[in-house]
């Protein structure tokens, strides 16, 4: 296994044992009576400590027995963001809801019924309803605050706890003032946090959902590039589009919200697949990429040398053929890697530009002997051009019979002019074989004698159309008239066309 894949697989087992650690840190915060949220204002709970240096001594009650599992009375909170609202019953109104013994025992008064508070002795009767009064007093403090906290729609992690607190507080009747009210309260505002923990949970389900959303999109892309022909992949933006999937996820993991661990252990398993899967396809492409390139590369390595063979040949037909063919099979090659198919082309190249300079400054040289012959040349095609038209076939045929023989002992010219210098030669021998051919045509004897005997059988046609155009006269038939007429003047064109054609053969 790679260190990459190490990597990936120990990450999401990180994000849970660090999920486990949060839960631990919240679950000790809520044993210690430590708020969750600390970005909240939380209440603080007035201890014994506050009391005057003369401490009463509550009355042993049913209802101030320490519960089993319940804080202890002096367990310290975290300190507060902000002060709680200050709030202070007047003594006169706190009167009607307690009474203070001569022995300083202080009941609370609640619809009629007395319920023994504490003592507070060695103290006049309105500092020991103070003292109670107080205590009272603090509870409303705290629900004040919690109700501003509600109000604001701060995090309601640990309002409910709060609220037990409170509750369990007012349940042990440890104070004095309207305390069916203050439960009242305490009530409404239970009422008041559990609407906005149905909209907290809303609009977390809202936000796991975006988020639930945007992981599978992660996956499903990752998936989609894994899924992919690895002989159609562009490997270096796909690899740089899947490492940038894994940042992605990376960060969704770290800030997001927590999609639960069954969730996200899927998705992760996912889109970890995905990766491997890709990775494994890269890899694959890549060897058999590297076998590719190293079969092309001994491919032509063996043209280059057939070609750097063939560099030093003087046998310039032949080996540029041969040269043509090394391209052919150069070209018809696997490709290897860009570095290498460069180089490997440069060192072909250069073996191909040997022969070829060579064969260029060997023909360059022939040119400069060819060129005396050429000028011979140019001279003998302007004496051939004059010949023409043709006036006298048979001088002209001597002129050219001259003019060839020149020709031929002029030898070779340069490559360049060879066809030009041809052609026009040609051209002019081309003029005499056609005026040939024509005299022939016309001094054919078995032409003049076919010519012949059309012209006297046309001669005998005629005379024989002509009795019949009298004897048709003579009758006066019109019809007869006019048949003899057209076809005597038929025949008479077609003798008049046929002694035009004969006089060209005289």
């Amino acid at each position: 296994m790679t260190t990459s894949q190490q990597s990936d697989d120990n990450l999401q087992p990180a994000v849970v044992a660090e999920e486990q650690q949060n839960e631990a840190t919240s679950a000790q915060a809520e044993e210690q009576g430590t708020p969750v949220a600390p970005e909240a204002p939380v209440e603080v709970e007035a201890t014994e400590a506050k009391a005057t240096p003369a401490a009463p001594v509550p009355a042993p009650a049913p209802s101030a027995v320490p519960r089993p599992g319940a804080k202890p009375a002096t367990a310290k909170k975290t300190a507060a963001v902000q002060a709680p609202p200050t709030f202070t019953t007047p003594l006169e109104e706190a009167a009607k809801f307690g009474r203070v013994s001569e022995d300083g025992h202080v009941f609370l008064l609640i619809d009629g019924a007395e319920h023994p508070v504490g003592q507070y002795p060695d103290a006049t009767a309105e500092e020991a309803l103070a003292y109670f009064v107080r205590k009272h007093d603090e509870v409303v403090s705290a629900l004040m605050l919690l109700e501003q906290r509600v109000a604001a729609k701060a995090p309601s992690s640990d309002m409910n706890k709060t609220l037990d607190h409170l509750a369990a507080t007012v349940a042990e009747r440890a104070m004095v003032g309207d305390v069916p009210a203050l439960e009242a309260r305490i009530e409404t505002a239970r009422v008041a946090v559990a609407e906005l923990v149905a909209t907290e949970r809303k609009a977390n389900e809202e936000l796991r959902a975006t988020e639930l959303a945007a992981r599978e999109a992660i996956v499903n892309e990752a998936e989609e590039l894994a899924a992919l022909d690895p002989t159609t992949v562009q490997w270096k933006q796909g690899s740089n589009r899947m490492n940038d999937l894994f940042d992605a996820w990376k960060n969704a993991q770290k800030s997001g919200i927590r999609l639960g661990r069954a969730t996200e252990d899927s998705l992760w398993k996912r889109f970890r697949g995905a990766r491997t899967t890709f990775d494994r396809h890269r890899r694959a492409y890549f060897s058999q990429l590297d076998a590719t390139n190293a079969d092309a590369k001994q491919t032509k390595e063996s043209l280059i040398a057939r070609a750097e063979e063939l560099a030093t040949s003087t046998d310039w037909g032949v080996t540029a053929g041969e040269y043509r063919r090394l391209m052919d099979e150069w070209k018809s090659s696997k490709r290897a890697s860009r570095k290498d198919d460069d180089a490997l082309w440069a060192r072909f190249r250069a073996a191909q530009d040997v022969f070829f300079e060579a064969r260029q400054s060997a023909n360059a040289a022939i040119d400069e002997e060819y060129g005396s012959n050429l000028i011979v040349k140019e001279a003998l095609l302007v004496e051939a051009k004059a010949l023409l038209p043709i006036k006298d076939l048979a001088s002209t045929k001597k002129s050219l019979e001259s003019i060839r023989d020149r020709w031929e002992a002029a030898g070779k010219v340069p490559r360049n002019d060879m066809q030009r210098v041809e052609s026009s030669l040609r051209q002019v021998e081309d003029a005499v074989r056609s005026a040939e051919d024509d005299q022939w045509r016309r001094s054919n004897p078995e032409t003049k004698a076919r010519s012949n005997s059309m012209l006297t059988q046309l001669e005998d046609a005629i005379a024989g159309l002509e009795e019949d155009l009298a004897k048709a006269q003579a009758k006066g038939v019109d019809s007869k008239i006019k048949a003899a007429q057209e076809a005597l003047d038929a025949r008479r064109l077609w003798l008049d066309t046929l002694q035009k054609s004969a006089a060209d053969f005289q």
